[in-house]
């Protein structure tokens, strides 16, 4: 029998309701490896009443124990990390190591919310007038609510959740419908380190869900991560409804090559930075800019390398790369090579005739290569989100930095150089929210924060770290003065604290 996914509701596994399920595949083969539910507006209610039941409790614990659940729920993820990578894998395609890469990265942001003691102090004043003190305090939102995408459904959420329960919060997670039984695995280890039933539920689902989400009145606080069209949606749609919104968007992030850089070392960089989890990242290079003589040398080395990607299913130890995570979003990717050719771009390796015995239905594509990509190509502006790497030749570094500026994307962004000064200039100037310096993926660590620029983020704040504090918390001051037992009558001026 095909398994069933339902919901995690109040502590405990809760069957869909609504009637309707979506099916989860196997990228490898093609096949139907799941139905999972997804929720009606009324099952998103009762995972936010259930949400709202735990908070009293749950935000009135002290900090100090809340970070102890914390600690519990790492070890919990450390000691299941292989499980959990695997189920990564099964569903979303990408090879194990880069599955167990993700489940690292999203253990950074639990051991940063392990410090929430810290991060929650506020600020002192002794006498700011007469025998009057004013301090104050950061306090959690209530209810929040977060909406992740397929490429990285344990990283994403736990690039948000944990701060946001560490922050006293109580939370609700809808995830991508293509690949969710890591969430669900998630939400059964943080019960086992102790967290309240309620304080943490997962509902699956679909656009109604998303909707029913952003429309609840009980709701405080939506993170989202996604495509910049839906993004802009939720940004929209959610401060209409006077919630506090993230939404990170879409990327077409441009890395620099100027020809004094280390052609190897850049090479390196672009193969794993374009082609690595089959390009579906949002912090994947998608546009290798050539300055002057680096172009030539770049395509020699590329050119080979792509060729000879390795490419097969997240049980093949050698693989390099996987399969795309949908036929939906094969077709979609396999489209935009099609309109690259019509638009002119000149294709040095195709990647879509890649077949591979005993996986004929599965999702598999090859390393795609454009070289002499123009900035009025759609495959330039629009994010392809799968294995295209496109060279966009420039004259002079001043070229090349015009077009990362000019572009509607400003999620991240990479000069490869040894010239000090231009990569001080770059980073410095750049229109862009992340910036390498001979590192491909700028991904900030997890007590920095992660967010872009333009239209790659709608809302005030970048996600974990100190700004993912700030969004899953508000500020309260406090101004205090204790009687005397001297009354000096009504004042009816402001007060100036004298």
């Amino acid at each position: 029998m095909t398994a069933q996914i339902n919901h995690y509701i109040g502590g405990k596994i809760e069957e869909g309701k609504s009637g309707r399920h979506s099916d989860v595949f196997n990228p490898a083969t093609g096949e139907v490896a799941a139905h999972v539910a997804l929720a009606s507006t009324s099952e998103v209610d009762a995972a936010v009443r259930a949400a709202a039941e735990a908070l009293p409790s749950w935000a009135g614990m002290t900090p100090l124990n809340r970070a102890r659940v914390m600690f519990k729920f790492r070890e919990l993820v450390e000691a299941n990390r292989s499980k959990l990578a695997e189920a990564i894998s099964r569903e979303h395609g990408k090879v194990l190591s880069d599955a167990a890469g993700e489940v690292t990265r999203g253990l950074e942001v639990v051991e940063f919310a392990c410090g929430i003691p810290q991060l929650l102090k506020g600020e002192f004043t002794e006498n700011v007038g007469t025998n009057v003190d004013s301090y104050s305090v950061r306090q959690p939102l209530g209810v929040v609510a977060g909406i992740t995408p397929f490429n990285f459904p344990a990283m994403v959420p736990m690039w948000m959740f944990p701060v946001a329960l560490a922050c006293g919060n109580t939370f609700v997670l809808k995830p991508s419908e293509r690949d969710p039984t890591t969430p669900m695995l998630l939400a059964e280890l943080l019960t086992e380190a102790g967290l309240p039933a309620g304080a943490f539920n997962v509902i699956n689902g679909d656009k109604e869900a998303v909707d029913a989400i952003l429309d609840h009145p009980e709701i405080q606080a939506v993170s989202f991560v996604g495509s910049t069209p839906i993004a802009e949606y939720v940004y929209h749609r959610g401060t209409s409804a006077n919630k506090r919104v993230q939404a990170l968007g879409g990327a077409k992030n441009h890395m620099i090559v100027m020809p004094d850089a280390d052609m190897d070392q850049a090479t390196d960089a672009l193969m794993g930075a374009g082609y690595g989890s089959a390009g579906e990242r949002c912090m994947a290079v998608s546009v290798a800019v050539a300055v002057g003589a680096a172009g030539d040398a770049l395509i020699e080395r590329l050119v080979p390398r792509v060729r000879s990607l390795k490419i097969g299913p997240y049980s093949d130890s050698e693989a390099e790369m996987g399969p795309l995570v949908t036929k939906q979003h094969y077709d979609k990717v396999k489209g935009y090579i099609d309109l690259g050719i019509e638009e002119g771009a000149k294709l040095l390796v195709d990647g879509r005739g890649f077949t591979m015995q005993g996986y004929e239905n599965g999702y598999f594509m090859g390393g795609t290569l454009f070289d002499e990509v123009k900035p009025s190509m759609r495959i330039y502006k629009e994010e392809i989100f799968g294995p295209v790497l496109s060279v966009v030749r420039a004259k002079d570094y001043d070229e090349a930095v015009a077009l990362v500026d000019s572009h509607e994307y400003g999620n991240g962004t990479a000069i490869f150089t040894r010239d000090g000064d231009a990569a001080r200039t770059f980073a410095s100037r750049v229109n862009v929210g992340m910036v390498g310096v001979n590192v491909p993926i700028p991904v900030p660590m997890a007590f920095h924060s992660f967010g872009g620029w333009k239209r790659s983020l709608f809302g005030d704040h970048h996600m974990h770290g100190p700004e993912g504090v700030r969004f899953y918390t508000r500020m309260k001051t406090v101004t205090s003065r204790w009687p005397t037992g001297i009354r000096s009558g009504a004042e009816f001026v402001m007060p100036t604290m004298k």
